[in-house]
């Protein structure tokens, strides 16, 4: 049987006796990485509090590596589990060194004082985060980015089973967010560590994830798989999505389409219509958008963003009833855009669409 590293049963969490979730049954394994998403205040970051002790829990269990938490020393759970918060960390007069170095308190004894292994387990942890450079320097003096990769050190240096994160890529850029999840990422695959974090950034979690767990409402409602979890009904349903859509071939938002008759009409395919399609919806402008194959990657993009779709089967020529509607549609708009400059057999038709627009003077 797979070595469990962490396990609740029937935990019950919330504040001051209040129940905020119920029912909860998480199993985490070495080398898995679970991720908690859910809209704000659903209860995520309580979940994890629990978890990891800082709340007290209104009901249920929480076991690591098979032991009852509740049971285990400060000592002994810190050998086993780190975490790595939200709150911030503003430490005086150290430096990253000495930050990552506080990870090792757990083997010091009462006085603290490091040994030669502990410092260089020290610098074998800023090593793994790409930081060694970072070690002389004053941790007050460093960007966010950085700050996350030291403390995430610091975190490993417990040499835990168990890593607990709340939104660990808040407040960082684009570089910094793929930069500390590949990081962790290379670490699961690499050391079997068992990571259980929360995420708002949909798009990080499908790609990151094991195991992904539904947090809305009073219980779990859903728990599976990132490819069971991302589909778009799953989505719409745990965020409550009215105005937008959520596209899990992509894992991308887009905002919702304008409404009325489309003014512009857009020959697009193989991702050429992608942006055309963004701008004329940041623009307000309706527009109409094809020939499109189902399969092409154009298409779920302008099937959330254009008020007319016309498009084909995938794998499919474009027939002649299809390309008459497109025409139709044609006639009844002010211009017509193409970014697609290369056309093959299979889209001849659109071709065609081209010509017709430049020869009523509507291409632009």
């Amino acid at each position: 049987m797979t070595e469990i590293r962490l396990q609740t049963q029937g935990l019950c969490v919330g504040y001051h006796g209040q129940p905020l979730l119920r029912e909860v049954q998480l199993t985490l394994r070495p080398g898995e990485i679970m991720t908690l998403i859910g809209p704000n205040g659903a209860g995520k970051s309580t979940l994890l509090k629990s978890i990891i002790g800082q709340l007290a829990l209104i009901g249920g269990t929480v076991f690591l590596n098979g032991a009852d938490m509740a049971g285990l020393s400060a000592q002994k759970t810190a050998r086993q589990l780190s975490i790595l918060m939200t709150t911030p960390v503003r430490p005086e007069r150290m430096t990253c060194f000495d930050v990552v170095a506080a990870g090792r308190y757990p083997y010091t004894g009462q006085l603290g004082i490091l040994t030669g292994a502990d410092r260089q387990k020290t610098v074998q942890c800023l090593e793994l985060v790409h930081a060694a450079q970072l070690a002389d320097r004053d941790f007050s003096q460093i960007s966010d980015g950085q700050r996350q990769r030291v403390l995430l050190a610091r975190a490993l240096c417990q040499e835990p089973d168990v890593l607990v994160l709340d939104e660990p890529t808040s407040f960082l850029d684009l570089r910094h967010k793929l930069e500390l999840l590949a990081i962790l990422k290379d670490l699961v695959r690499t050391r079997q560590l068992a990571v259980l974090l929360s995420l708002h950034e949909l798009d990080l979690a499908q790609k990151i994830s094991d195991w992904v767990i539904c947090v809305h409402g009073a219980y779990i409602e859903r728990q599976g798989p990132p490819e069971e979890i991302f589909t778009l009904d799953t989505i719409a349903a745990l965020y409550g999505t009215i105005r937008g859509s959520y596209h899990t071939l992509f894992g991308s938002l887009e905002l919702e389409p304008v409404r009325g008759t489309p003014e512009v009409f857009v020959i697009g395919g193989g991702g050429a219509g992608i942006p055309v399609y963004r701008r004329l919806q940041r623009q307000g402008v309706p527009f109409a958008a094809g020939v499109l194959a189902e399969h092409d990657l154009d298409y779920p993009v302008a099937d959330a963003l254009a008020a007319t779709v016309i498009s084909e089967r995938a794998f499919q020529p474009v027939g002649d009833a299809t390309f008459r509607r497109a025409l139709s549609v044609i006639e009844q708009c002010k211009k017509v855009l193409c970014p697609v400059t290369c056309f093959g057999p299979v889209n001849e038709k659109n071709r065609q669409l081209r010509e017709a627009a430049r020869a009523a003077g509507k291409l632009e």
